[in-house]
């Protein structure tokens, strides 16, 4: 049977420890056609995914009119993905294979960024009856879809509104490993 994030084998809840990915900026910054992006890419990194957005030159559009010049930007998009997804497949391969994690792809013009084949990962959770009440108003009132929807809404909000203290929370983190590898070996 596969572990819990089908990688491996194992017993039931035993999963493989993913490897550090502490240079995927470096490695895809050289591992990268040069063309591709008019700046370095931004590469996000959690347990199970490898997010690679990379910018790309915007169209020149002669309107003011937004609804164009958002067209333009998602036609630029479209080609940069069509025309680099055999490269992409094949980088994002040896990526996986490096880091053990899924890679997915991104890209900015302009105003417009676009990520493509992310992955949704399923998070087991236990809620209480006023946890549920807040899920099922967010469905009963149509923000969102489900209670699945309603909770990953959530977790957007508190991202976006607690940003600042989760860049605090996650620079103390990597505070805490730097003096555990400072430390001395068990």
């Amino acid at each position: 049977m596969a572990g819990s994030r089908g990688r491996g084998h194992g017993r039931w809840g035993e999963r493989e420890q993913a490897p550090p990915a502490d240079d995927a900026q470096a490695w895809f910054t050289g591992r990268l056609p040069d063309e591709w992006f008019n700046r370095p890419v931004a590469v996000t990194v959690d347990r199970d995914e490898i997010i690679v957005v990379g910018t790309v030159p915007a169209p020149d559009v002669e309107s003011d009119d937004q609804a164009a010049v958002a067209a333009a930007e998602s036609g630029r998009i479209r080609r940069f993905r069509e025309a680099t997804r055999d490269a992409r497949i094949a980088i994002a391969r040896e990526a996986e294979q490096r880091y053990l994690r899924k890679v997915a792809w991104g890209v900015t013009v302009g105003g417009t960024t676009e990520l493509f084949t992310t992955l949704s990962v399923p998070v087991m959770t236990r809620l209480r009856q006023p946890e549920r009440h807040v899920l099922d108003t967010l469905v009963d009132s149509g923000v969102a879809r489900s209670r699945s929807d309603a909770l990953a809404w959530c977790v957007r909000l508190v991202g976006d509104n607690a940003q600042p203290w989760l860049t605090r929370l996650r620079e103390a983190m990597e505070k805490v490993e730097q003096v555990r590898a400072e430390g001395p070996e068990l």
